[in-house]
């Protein structure tokens, strides 16, 4: 049997569902929240940014190079390319498809090891998080028999 996982995520919220095969419809399997995404940069650093000297008229402010919101979401990212890199280890699936915001693909796609990236057969760069299964289902028709 040709077991498919969908991932549907985007940077705080992620619903795993399975196919098991053709007219088999859709099971969730699993579904994680990451809060902190949600929350604005202001609330995920304890202190203000730092200062140094400025070549221009006023002072100089150091930003952090990567935003917190930014570091999370990736945080989260990985912590999905882990679940689907467990997945595969124990082939739990055959293949995979995954539904995610082009930015929030992006970095599923660069934190992912590369024979579970192999096994994404379909990617589509929206947020589906909040579709209900019978409209997810009518997205994945030109994919799964569903």
């Amino acid at each position: 049997m040709a077991i498919t996982w969908i991932l549907v995520a985007n940077a705080s919220l992620a619903k795993l569902y399975e196919n098991l095969g053709p007219n088999k419809g859709l099971k969730l399997v699993k579904e994680l929240i990451h809060p902190e995404s949600r929350l604005k940069n202001s609330d995920l650093v304890t202190d203000r940014a730092g200062s140094m000297a400025s070549n221009g008229n006023g002072p100089g402010v150091k930003q952090p190079q990567t935003q917190p919101k930014d570091h999370e979401a990736k945080v989260f990212a990985h912590e999905l390319a882990q679940e689907l890199y467990a997945g595969r280890t124990r082939n739990a699936f055959r293949r995979a498809i995954v539904f995610a915001p082009p930015g929030f693909m992006g970095m599923l796609n660069s934190v992912m090891d590369h024979p579970t990236a192999q096994l994404i057969s379909d990617r589509f760069e929206k947020d589906y998080t909040k579709t209900a299964e019978p409209k997810l289902r009518e997205h994945l028709a030109g994919c799964l028999y569903l």
